[in-house]
């Protein structure tokens, strides 16, 4: 459906609005007590294990991003920062740990980020643990021995827990028994109590019981533990069946016993590793701990603990090693006194052997000469540790080499007794298997190029030596590691592969020869530089444009790097097709300077090539309009029309107007209705706000509206949002007809509820002499809501309505005040002789809720319904708290009805509708008008003394 300009121009209006973000935090999770800490933060209290919800509430234009962080509040989690991007903060079954200060931070890049904290204190009371401790001292000048027992109760507890210390079933009071001492330890902040049982007593052998309790917050409930103190109360003493460490081959079968050879009350043994968990394969059978088919991976610390809370508990340490070994590397180190770097006869010679196993001391070195064991001579020296070479290292010194020693050299090393299989390696020492390394790099491999993303080969080659040693690589640059994230990485034949190479990778690279499996002498060391070649990096990569129609465009793609610098090509396209122009100097930054014209609209591409490939910047030109902006603050959007419908005030803004041509309307498109609207009172500024009122909208639904603006020579994109009711955003007459009551609620921090009810739905037993027989307009079908103060109540007791809350407007208020008014006004029957108070307080949510009151009525007000209506200006979101409070009796029933909550000032209603002339009359007479004139006036008017009113009498 189209509509005119003309017809809507009445319909549309603008507000200037400046709105960088607000933010406040509010809970609707399971909160033991939300309080103020020194009027600067709130504490927000809830039991361990319970639901945590805490929404951010933001105002803003755009619209605020949301952001939640955390702090904590103890030593074991000093900072955790994991970012939620949602309005609404939830943790199921919140933890301990999870306490701390919690950041709600909005930002909509419009000013400075508003920032909001709550401190979240979880609540908690462990079990405690009690735990006894016996000291025997000598008495000086006596003969006998004193014998002081300490139980110790402990608790981990939020807040501080109270201790209470029974001896069977009575309390232990320190003022009443010289026997006994209660005291804190120190350093122990309140977590710990003592009782301490000096020279003990044959009735001090009893049942303790250490209660602990932290007031029955959050419906805590007390923790209690109970120890028996008998003359036979002794710490636990264990011993293993195996040595502290424990050496095995793998697959082997480990059985650990921990026997408990004292201790009463008999300890509990529990095996554990450190610092992980126990193996899934271990059995845990009592005091024993079963290994199956052990691995690797099982071997460490084991610890088996025996504790019976008397004394100390009782600790071993097993040290599981299993057998491993790998990695069997050989050295040749020529005669190191004459800087000899080959073989030489005369001259002395060291083989070496190494192996990397555990335990490296149990490994054993096997030397052998073409075969046969290799003995200590004159000539031959073993070294079963070598100190001059790494720990576990075995060496043989062949000591004034002759040609009797030119042979092959076996070391084999191995477990002695173990299924571990041995390694071997063999060295053959000659005049021609001997020489120093030569590294080389091919011709044209000291500079390697390669484009990025594509694999390369950096090749350094022992091309002379004997025997030939592998080739360590390393980045030549300090600091920087190789691409496999270590500082070596080595390679047999010398060949560094390189994979998907990245230009961080670009940069010299060293190759040396490795000190073993070779001649042990001065490492030879080449570099080869690696060349990453990659496309120009341009900026901007994109770019939306938006000008006028008619108006010059220019165009300008940054080259900001490139490798090779050379640049061979730049070209510009339009919808993917070539743009004739001249030949572009490839030394200039490119440019491209057009005029906008509705048929050359469209996606413009700089293409900058060089030798690696190809870059583009992207620049959408176009002369349509910039999306508008939908503004989410707008105050009270629904208002409550006829035949269950509503209609929505729809506010946004428009996104720099001024970019394109003149924005003559807007298209309004409403899901469901399919209706189309085009409208603009003038032309959009930056920065100001446009209302639509949508109506003929059914209640309860929801709906999609998209907006797109519309210039002279085209339309810009949609932009939608979903619009729905709710009775918390409407301002309108509550008559309290449905279930749903408007969104009040009740005060769960009361003593009672109000109750809904009509004339039909009255209790047939109710007080006949208050309370109304119909709802303020007198039908019988009616609602409204009224307090019930028959039996149980009692006088004083308190029933608290709480309307919805009300997002207080980022308008101004009248002439520049910083506050926007809002008009309250409700209907009020008060009838009874006991009738009590009824209150309406104003509830402000900010850092505190504060309930101020703004309006009370007390006693017998009539049997008629009556108005009240009053202003206020708060000073941030809002709830109005209706407040009834019970009289002294039954007959004080107090209704409410016609409730309604509308910004800006209420309307004053006159009492007097006349001019007034003063008139005498006779005594009777002027009785008889008292009593007409009490039905026909309004009841304000007759609370003022009858002497004191002056009349209109039209005769």
């Amino acid at each position: 459906v189209s509509v005119s300009v003309s017809a809507l121009l009445a319909s549309v209006s603008l507000h200037h609005t400046g709105a960088p973000a607000n933010a406040q935090i509010v809970h609707s999770g399971e909160a033991c007590n939300v309080k103020d800490d020194n009027i600067s933060e709130r504490i927000y209290t809830i039991k361990e294990g319970d639901t945590l919800v805490l929404q951010c509430i933001v105002k803003g234009h755009p619209r605020p991003q949301v952001r939640w962080t955390k702090t904590a509040g103890s030593a074991s989690d000093k900072f955790q920062e994991k970012p939620i991007f949602n309005e609404t903060l939830r943790i199921e079954s919140i933890k301990r740990i999870k306490g701390g200060r919690y950041y709600c931070k909005a930002d909509n890049g419009v000013g400075v980020a508003a920032i909001k904290s709550i401190r979240v204190d979880v609540q908690y009371l462990d079990v405690p643990v009690l735990t006894v401790h016996q000291t025997i001292s000598d008495v000086r000048g006596s003969y006998y021995q004193e014998k002081t027992v300490f139980l110790r109760c402990t608790v981990n507890s939020n807040p501080p827990a109270r201790f209470i210390w029974k001896r069977g079933n009575v309390l232990i009071e320190q003022s009443k028994d010289n026997g006994v001492d209660i005291y804190e330890p120190l350093y122990t902040q309140g977590e710990t109590k003592v009782l301490k049982l000096k020279n003990l007593r044959p009735r001090d052998f009893a049942d303790y019981t250490c209660q602990v309790s932290v007031r029955n917050v959050c419906n805590i409930e007390d923790k209690s533990i109970t120890f028996r103190l008998t003359n036979a109360t002794s710490p636990p003493i264990i011993r293993l069946s195996v040595n502290d460490t424990v050496v095995v081959d793998p697959g082997q079968d480990v059985l650990l016993n921990c026997e408990v050879t004292a201790g009463f009350p008999p300890p509990t043994v529990v095996w554990s590793l450190y610092p992980r968990s126990l193996p899934l394969s271990a059995q845990v059978r009592g005091p024993t701990l079963i290994l199956r088919a052990v691995t690797l991976d099982d071997a460490g610390t084991y610890n088996c603990t025996a504790v019976n809370n008397v004394g100390n508990p009782a600790r071993k340490i097993v040290n599981l090693v299993v057998r491993t070994m790998s990695n069997l590397t050989f050295q040749i180190t020529p005669d190191s006194n004459k800087d000899s770097e080959t073989i030489q006869m005369g001259r002395d010679l060291k083989l070496s052997c190494h192996v990397d196993a555990t335990p490296q001391d149990k490994v054993n070195y096997t030397w052998y000469k073409n075969g046969a064991p290799v003995f200590n001579s004159e000539s031959l020296i073993l070294l079963r540790s070598d100190p001059d070479m790494a720990p576990g290292t075995s060496s043989l010194e062949i000591v004034d080499m002759k040609f009797r020693d030119l042979a092959t050299y076996s070391c084999v090393a191995n477990f002695p007794g173990s299924r571990v299989p041995e390694l071997r390696v063999d060295v053959n020492i000659s005049q021609n298997s001997v020489s120093p390394p030569l590294l080389s790099v091919p011709p044209g491999g000291q500079v390697v190029s390669v484009r990025e993303g594509g694999n390369v080969e950096l090749v350094c080659l022992v091309v002379d030596g004997k025997p030939r040693p592998p080739i360590l690589w390393s980045r030549a640059e300090k600091d920087l590691l190789m691409p496999s994230g270590t500082a070596v990485m080595e390679t047999a034949d010398g060949r560094l592969r390189l994979k998907n190479v990245s230009r961080d990778m670009m940069g010299a690279y060293r190759c040396q020869t490795a000190p073993y499996n070779g001649l042990n002498i001065k490492r030879r060391e080449l570099q080869v530089q690696l060349n990453v070649q990659f496309p120009p990096i341009l900026d901007p990569v994109f770019q939306d444009a938006r000008s006028r129609n008619s108006q010059m465009v220019t165009l300008r793609c940054n080259i900001l790097r490139s490798n090779p610098p050379r640049l061979t090509d730049i070209r510009w396209f339009r919808n993917g097709d070539a743009i004739r122009m001249p030949m572009a100097d490839l030394k200039e930054m490119p440019e491209l300077k057009f005029k906008l014209e509705p048929t050359n609209n469209g996606s413009y591409e700089c293409r900058v090539s060089n030798n690696a490939g190809t870059s583009t910047c992207t620049f959408n030109v176009s002369a349509q309009p910039y999306n508008a902006e939908f503004y989410f603050d707008t105050p009270n959007p629904v208002r409550i029309l006829k035949g269950n419908n509503y209609s929505y005030n729809l506010q946004w803004t428009q996104k720099d107007p001024e970019a394109t041509d003149r924005i003559i309307g807007y298209w309004i498109n409403v899901r469901k209705l399919n209706r189309g609207n085009a409208g603009s009172g003038k032309e959009p500024e930056p920065g100001v706000l446009i209302s639509h009122t949508i109506s003929d909208l059914k209640i309860p639904l929801s709906y999609e509206v998209r907006l797109s603006p519309i210039t002279t020579y085209s339309t810009g994109d949609f932009v939608s949002r979903i619009i729905q009711y709710s009775e918390r955003e409407s301002y309108h007459v509550c008559g309290f007809e449905n279930e749903r009551i408007c969104g009040f609620s009740q005060d769960r921090s009361d003593i009672f509820d109000w109750t809904r009810q009509n004339h039909l739905t009255r209790n047939p037993k109710r007080s006949a002499n208050t309370g109304p027989d119909t709802d303020r307009s007198g039908s019988k079908e009616g609602y409204y809501m009224y307090i019930e103060t028959s039996f149980p109540r009692l006088q004083g007791d308190k029933a608290r309505l709480l309307s919805p809350l009300f997002n207080v407007s980022s308008v101004r208020g009248p002439k520049g005040s910083g506050r926007v008014p809002y008009c309250v006004s409700f209907y009020y029957h008060m009838k009874g002789k006991h009738i009590g108070t009824l209150n309406v307080l104003l509830r402000v949510r900010s850092i505190a809720s504060v309930d101020s009151v703004v309006w009370m009525k007390s006693g017998h007000q009539g049997p008629e319904w009556r108005k009240a209506f009053f202003d206020i200006s708060p000073s941030g979101p809002f709830q109005i708290v209706f407040e009834g409070i019970r009289g002294p009796s039954f007959e004080g029933d107090i209704a409410i009805d016609d409730v309604s909550i509308t910004m800006g000032k209420c309307k004053q209603e006159n009492t007097c509708h006349y001019c007034s002339i003063y008139l005498s009359f006779a005594p009777s007479f002027l009785t008889t008008l008292t009593s007409i004139i009490s039905h026909l006036l309004p009841p304000t008017f007759c609370s003022y003394p009858l002497s004191t009113v002056s009349l209109t009498i039209d005769i």
